[in-house]
């Protein structure tokens, strides 16, 4: 039985912003790299596909970023790699509000959704209410966090 993976949310339009962002980013890496080395030809071409082969793999695990559900469980699909929890292996789901001290001051961190293991250990996830995806729409951060809560409660009740 295969698993049908579901991101319970769109991807926001700060997605788009980062890749446009890396473009314009590698585009300046690719001339300024042209007029230091004073490439020409072949050199040129080769630096130019490199950095598009950079460009549109990171792209796409942009685009593929975030946290998906099925009935099996959770697959947390970060940048450079993806981890599924089986729902058997998840305690709860809850969400974090982190908080640093520096000195005397305490500064507030923004909510994440944090993935408790039976073993005790933590897992954080991609979803962060003032992320990419939810910045400006916190009822849709909300509203993933009960989504992936209640699929974890029906998978405990199955």
């Amino acid at each position: 039985m295969g698993s049908h993976w579901v991101r319970p949310y769109p991807p926001g339009v700060g997605r788009w912003l980062v890749i446009i962002w890396e473009a314009v980013a590698l585009a300046l890496l690719t001339w300024a790299s042209i007029r230091q080395f004073d490439l020409i030809g072949h050199g040129v071409r080769a630096i130019a596909v490199v950095l598009a082969a950079v460009w549109v793999i990171g792209a796409w695990r942009i685009i593929q970023h975030g946290v998906y559900v099925s009935s099996e469980g959770v697959l947390i699909r970060g940048l450079l790699r993806s981890r599924i929890l089986r729902w058997r292996e998840i305690a709860g789901v809850h969400l974090h509000q982190a908080t640093h001290r520096v000195g005397r001051w305490e500064l507030q961190r923004d909510t994440t959704v944090l993935i408790e293991r039976h073993d005790g250990a933590t897992v954080n996830t991609e979803l962060w209410a003032q992320g990419v995806d939810f910045h400006a729409r916190p009822k849709l951060f909300r509203a993933v966090y009960q989504e992936i809560r209640n699929r974890h409660r029906a998978a405990g009740k199955a």
